[in-house]
């Protein structure tokens, strides 16, 4: 009896000990993988606020997570549309297309915006909003991958209040919504669906736009508190129409009528919260992580650019975003915890760019900078190809600091282009603020391996860039207006976070280099599921080979 019973106790504890190893088994794949992207975010917010931050939100995603604490964007320009999507495609506007949020096309003789598509209409929303779809991105994206990898059993959903901040992250597999500031409500395009689904409808008919607008935008803490900003009361921020002052509080009622409308919500914390509560709705109304396979769900803040690019890096509105944006975190991550199981699903949390200090307040702490007028340099351009070459219209174009130039005119004059280019660029080095020019047929025939000329290589699409781009002096931006703005090579604009959490992800940080286009090969790593077909960046070893 004793030898049976001691035979029992054998296979009981053994048998203990297997359901227990069984129960901290992870999962083989996530329920549901997140993607944050928060435009405009740089690194250092992490450790700037932190010290108000609760332990949920940010400092959860440094604690339980893994930083990559050098992580920085690898091209040049840094604006929203490329940054969304090279992190979803794990490659550079080289490769994927979006240039830019808006360039100029030759064939077409005018300006296009990353994500417009003429072959779609709006629904759900004003029809100037809906002409959207990513089909100018030409590369596949992570979230078109795990869509092939499941055969289209898994699901992806975008959201954000910028229609780029969704639609190129869902990628050409994906569904999108966006905010309609003409309505109030968010929206989709017919490349997505012919009328909204039930759920979506539902969210837009709890007003939630007019809720959050109808209030004021006060501090979250008194303002004396906010020690890590300069005086809320300054000349270098740039007012809300009707107000000589950027100063709290902010009457949204009040302010709404002449400063967009439902736009309004934009520039303030509101977007971030109206965001997340479309996000909610998606989990649910989609079922999201429910059906077995991944399903993957991609959230851009958008207010944090509109704010940032108003008040700055140093206002006191800006640290009250991030104060307010890390405690819905906090709540955003609990709920995910409680859905899915606290490992059981997968986040990760970067940025489209980072930014630039407002040159005013830099020029104030006797800090080289300045504004490039880029008017004036275009007027100069026209002048000395006049006299060069003869009449005419020489310059085709000149922005996000490339210029095109003119093909039909130089043909019809017998103008050697390559030459010009070359004639140009040393004419455009003799202005202040312009540190560098390099020419297309240079950016075509070298291979760039180091400094600025790397970024921009990298940013260089063959078919859609111009003839000749430019490199500013650092802390020298391209801005008329009070506030500042991104676009530059300059660390400033590169640094950005990259920070994964949840499930199969070890704890810990690295200060080795890593680029954003590392994002997407990392998850094709996890997830088991083929690399985006145009990825250039390689997985992030500490997190996929973890020991």
């Amino acid at each position: 009896m004793k030898k049976l019973m001691t035979v029992f106790m054998f296979v009981f504890f053994n048998f203990i000990a297997f359901a227990q190893n069984q129960k901290n088994e992870p999962a083989s794949k996530p329920k549901i993988v997140v993607g944050i992207v928060v435009d405009q975010m740089r690194q250092e917010y992490f450790y700037k606020f932190q010290d108000r931050y609760t332990e949920g939100g940010f400092k959860r995603l440094m604690k339980d997570g893994f930083m990559m604490k050098n992580a920085h964007y690898n091209y040049i320009p840094t604006y929203t549309g490329p940054g969304h999507a090279s992190v979803y495609t794990g490659t550079t506007p080289a490769t994927h297309g979006i240039i830019a949020n808006d360039w100029y096309v030759r064939s077409l003789g005018r300006t296009m915006y990353c994500a417009e598509d003429s072959t779609v209409t709006a629904v759900g929303g004003d029809a100037e909003n809906g002409k959207i779809s990513p089909r100018n991105m030409y590369s596949t994206t992570i979230s078109d991958e795990l869509r092939f990898a499941s055969n289209k059993r898994s699901k992806v959903v975008g959201i954000a209040i910028k229609d780029r901040g969704a639609s190129l992250p869902a990628g050409h597999l994906g569904d999108a919504y966006w905010f309609d500031s003409n309505t109030g409500n968010f929206m989709t395009s017919t490349y997505y669906y012919d009328s909204l689904p039930e759920w979506v409808q539902k969210f837009n008919e709890r007003k939630l736009a007019d809720k959050y607008l109808s209030q004021k935008w006060e501090t979250l803490f008194p303002i004396d508190t906010y020690k890590q900003s300069i005086a809320d009361d300054n000349d270098f921020e740039g007012p809300f129409i009707g107000q000589e002052k950027t100063v709290f509080p902010y009457d949204l009622p009040s302010l709404r009528e002449n400063n967009g409308g439902y736009g309004l919500i934009s520039v303030t914390p509101f977007g971030n919260t109206l965001t997340l509560e479309m996000a909610y709705a998606a989990i649910e109304g989609e079922k999201l992580g429910k059906s077995g396979e991944t399903d993957l769900l991609a959230i851009s803040f958008s207010s944090p650019d509109y704010i940032g690019h108003r008040f700055g890096p140093t206002a006191v509105e800006l640290e009250d975003n991030y104060l307010r944006l890390d405690r819905e975190l906090e709540q955003f991550f609990n709920f995910l915890d409680k859905e899915y199981g606290k490992d059981e699903y997968l986040v990760f949390l970067t940025a489209d760019h980072a930014v630039a200090d407002i040159v005013d307040y830099m020029l104030s702490e006797n800090v080289p900078a300045g504004n490039f007028n880029t008017r004036y340099i275009l007027t100069q351009m026209r002048g000395f190809s006049i006299l060069k070459y003869g009449e005419g219209n020489w310059i085709s174009s000149f922005t996000n600091e490339q210029v095109f130039l003119n093909y039909d005119l130089a043909k019809e004059k017998g103008v050697n282009i390559e030459q010009m280019q070359r004639e140009l660029a040393e004419f455009l080095l003799k202005f202040p603020g312009i540190k560098e020019v390099y020419t297309g047929t240079d950016m075509r025939r070298m291979d760039y391996l180091t400094g600025k000329k790397s970024l921009l290589q990298m940013g260089y699409n063959h078919k859609a860039s111009g003839d000749l781009l430019l490199i500013l002096e650092p802390a020298w931006l391209s801005s008329s207006f009070k506030g500042t703005t991104h676009g530059t090579g300059y660390t400033y604009d590169t640094h950005v976070p990259i920070v994964f959490m949840g499930w199969n992800v070890p704890q810990g940080e690295s200060s080795r280099y890593a680029t954003v286009t590392d994002i997407a090969p990392t998850l094709s790593m996890m997830l088991n599921i083929r690399l985006p077909n145009g990825a250039t960046g390689q997985p992030i070893l500490e997190i996929v080979d973890k020991k």
